[in-house]
């Protein structure tokens, strides 16, 4: 059932440890789904305007009234400020204060609040528990505006495939917890700081012993990767379809599963990336793989030939 979060007032479908039902988990999915579009045309509208923003930190801190007075002009500055504001009512702006947090001191997350208990946390976010269980994450970006991380590729000897953990951008970081969302534990965006902090909740999930051996996680969902296709620097590295779209995921070590409330082993973070298509099309083998794991999770690294061809 939809409720309201006690710390932002938006709504939401996660508290505690409950998981939602079939029409939240949609309703989740179908926020994540409409927040990306509304930046994709924030960002197509920004380009009509000749405003560019590398890395995207800048966009997603657009204010609603940025550019109020060259609306009036019409035109594309007039679609420009409808767009930020369509992209603002998908990610609201939630300042810090809210959960008891400082922004002004020099490290807001370095104790506990009232409301908040931390749990947990790496590079890339810091986590904390609420009164209720549900759980806050708070993804801190680094200087230069990146946030969060995924991959970046190259081709290595022969059909292989190599894939370097760089640091990300926001949209990459919205797309991962999209994926998280729909492969993982249940995810939700909250909104972003003033500051540039996007604001993430997740169910409570029941952490896992340490050393716990997790190649065996969801094989049909995740499905490993043959090393002959594919080098990552990042444990387990498996394909995943994201809209139809095969993504590497890895990172997915015992510290970032948990037990969740029905029982099941569900992902809490990763670090992941589309495929790149130039890449898959120059390794053919590869792609081939892909497209027959798609329909059959099983399917071999080699294709098995035609008795007809034999």
């Amino acid at each position: 059932m939809q409720q309201t979060d006690p710390f932002s007032g938006q709504p939401t479908w996660l508290q505690g440890a409950r998981l939602p039902d079939a029409p939240g988990q949609a309703a989740v999915l179908d926020g994540h789904g409409r927040r990306l579009r509304a930046l994709d045309h924030l960002v197509a509208a920004a380009g009509q305007c000749r405003i560019r923003a590398d890395p995207d930190r800048d966009f997603l801190l657009l204010q609603e009234d940025e550019v109020s007075l060259l609306e009036g002009a019409g035109g594309e500055w007039a679609d420009f400020g409808a767009a930020i504001r369509a992209f603002r009512a998908t990610l609201p702006f939630v300042p810090l204060e809210i959960f008891g947090f400082d922004p002004a001191s020099g490290d807001p997350f370095e104790a506990n609040t009232t409301h908040l208990r931390r749990i947990g946390g790496g590079v890339e976010a810091l986590a904390f528990a609420a009164g209720d269980g549900s759980v806050y994450k708070f993804f801190l970006f680094r200087e230069g505006g990146a946030v969060g991380a995924t991959f970046a590729f190259h081709r290595g000897e022969g059909d292989l495939l190599v894939a370097n953990a760089v640091p990300g951008s926001y949209r990459m970081l919205l797309e991962k917890l999209q994926l998280t969302h729909e492969i993982g534990i249940p995810t939700e965006v909250l909104g972003i700081s003033p500051e540039g902090i996007l604001i993430a909740k997740q169910a409570y999930g029941q952490g896992l012993p340490e050393n716990t051996d997790v190649s065996g996680l969801d094989p049909a969902r995740l499905i490993p990767i043959p090393s002959r296709f594919l080098r990552a620097d990042r444990d387990h590295p498996r394909l995943a379809f994201l809209d139809g779209s095969p993504w590497l995921v890895a990172d997915t070590h015992d510290r970032n599963v948990v037990i969740a409330v029905d029982g099941s082993r569900r992902i809490i973070d990763l670090v992941a990336a589309p495929l790149p298509a130039e890449w898959l099309g120059r390794i053919t083998l590869f792609a081939d793989w892909i497209e027959r794991a798609q329909r059959d999770p099983q399917a071999g690294a080699l294709a098995a030939a035609d008795d007809a061809e034999l």
